[in-house]
């Protein structure tokens, strides 16, 4: 039996739960009857101990399940005979006072909230758009040049020349030796032996780099370096250090041409550069896409936020936090940390997690109003467009189709550009050309 529903709060609600204790007992024994024809104990063939003696070893555990069984099913059916919309887990309470021969519990639970979503058609939201230039191209080719770079001694004459004359400058690669002293005396990590830098990267500090350029091979500078206040090293933050640097070998880095070998070695089989520079510009084009979709994802998302009104269930708050947290440190020990006694404070999280159940609140009303559901065409099209970038497509879309879960991300997916494409429809929308370099250092997330 189940009293009528109090409302405590907003969204948070109680129900009182009561049955006779003979119902309890009567569920009990009917369980160890059950139990007992499988006990086990010393002395006894299975099936033969004593009812007793599977009471006193399996007493305590069935009357806690038949207590958990009887609740539940009894707040459920008030729930339901209710209709309401419980959001996470009821909390269960003994409930004093009882009547004789009654056991009552105090259920408290909080319930979904009415969603209330704002005229879309007043709603201006700024899009961004952007393109790819043969600059782009041009950019992204020095990378990889870059990166399949050659170092030669500089100053000794080599099949792709002598570097220029032998003295260290942005560019080259340095080995050098260093030892930094505070105040006279020598301080930790201020020491290294044949210590190598690419000049120009930005690795050390501008005075140290500063102090290497210039120099030959075997000579040495002594140069004052002030640490920022903000230093890592919080031991050093702040001070000036005397350090005496000594170069030991200077290299120069000499590039591939952009040539056929360049191009069969980034995959164009037959070296075509033309063919290479296409490729380039596909995969920078579908790049340049998925950011600019994930930005005007956030721009809708954000302009939904601003206009819904709603009450967020802390319960579901509280859940999210947990899951954020138990993410944040499934991948902080994937990197090899250790994380067994790190303290994770919901506080780092809660803010995050009342968004994204914010957002997830306000989405399901606008899809259930609207059937903006994945649809299984639009489904298998984003798988398709996944596989387009791998040598197998086939092989990506059984990896989705032979996994419910895998499939379920890239239902959400849809979903999510459904709704996108909706509230763009509706909404009064302007956009904005974004420069490429900005639009790829930018880490737009939902």
């Amino acid at each position: 039996m189940a009293t009528a529903v109090e409302t405590l709060g907003k969204l948070e609600r109680r129900i009182t739960i009561s049955f006779p204790l003979t119902e309890v007992r009567a569920e009990v024994e009917k369980r160890l009857k059950v139990q007992a024809k499988t006990a086990k104990a010393p002395g006894f063939r299975p099936g033969k101990v004593p009812l007793k003696m599977v009471a006193a070893q399996y007493g305590y555990q069935i009357e806690t399940e038949v207590l958990n069984d009887k609740v539940g099913r009894a707040f459920n059916d008030a729930a339901n005979e209710a209709q309401l919309r419980v959001a996470g887990y009821p909390r269960i309470e003994p409930k004093e006072g009882s009547a004789e021969g009654i056991l009552s519990f105090d259920a408290t639970f909080e319930v979904y909230p009415e969603v209330v979503i704002g005229d879309l058609t007043t709603v201006e939201i700024e899009t961004v758009k952007a393109a790819v230039s043969e600059v782009e191209i041009d950019k992204t080719i020095d990378i990889l040049r870059k990166q399949r770079v050659h170092f030669h001694t500089k100053g000794e004459a080599g099949e792709h020349g002598d570097g220029g004359e032998a003295i260290a400058a942005n560019g080259d690669r340095v080995t050098v030796d260093f030892v930094g002293s505070i105040d006279g005396v020598e301080f930790p990590g201020g020491k290294a032996d044949d210590y190598a830098f690419v000049l120009g990267e930005g690795r050390m500090l501008p005075e140290f780099e500063a102090a290497t350029v210039g120099l030959k091979v075997g000579e040495a500078k002594t140069f004052p370096l002030a640490f920022p206040e903000d230093y890592h090293g919080k031991d050093v933050a702040g001070k000036t250090a005397s350090f005496t640097i000594t170069l030991k070998k200077l290299e120069w880095a000499h590039l591939p041409e952009v040539d056929a070998e360049f191009a069969k070695s980034l995959g164009v089989a037959d070296g075509d550069v033309a063919k290479m520079r296409e490729d380039i510009k596909v995969n920078l084009e579908r790049e340049v896409a998925g950011r600019v979709k994930a930005r005007n994802k956030e721009a809708v998302m954000e302009a939904l936020v601003k206009t819904a009104t709603l009450d967020v269930p802390e319960v579901l708050i509280a859940q999210d936090t947990e899951r954020l947290a138990e993410m944040t440190r499934q991948d902080m020990a994937q990197r090899g940390m250790n994380v067994k006694d790190v303290p994770f404070p919901p506080e780092l999280f809660k803010d995050k997690a009342e968004r994204r159940v914010r957002l997830g609140l306000i989405l399901s009303q606008l899809v259930n109003e609207n059937n903006l559901q994945a649809q299984p065409e639009q489904v298998k099209a984003q798988v398709e467009d996944f596989a387009q970038s791998y040598e197998d497509p086939r092989e990506v879309l059984k990896y989705y189709y032979s996994d419910r879960r895998r499939l379920a991300e890239v239902e959400a997916l849809v979903l999510e550009e459904n709704v996108v494409n909706y509230v763009l429809g509706l909404s009064k929308t302007s956009s904005k050309e974004v420069a490429f370099d900005e639009l790829m250092g930018s880490n737009a997330q939902a």
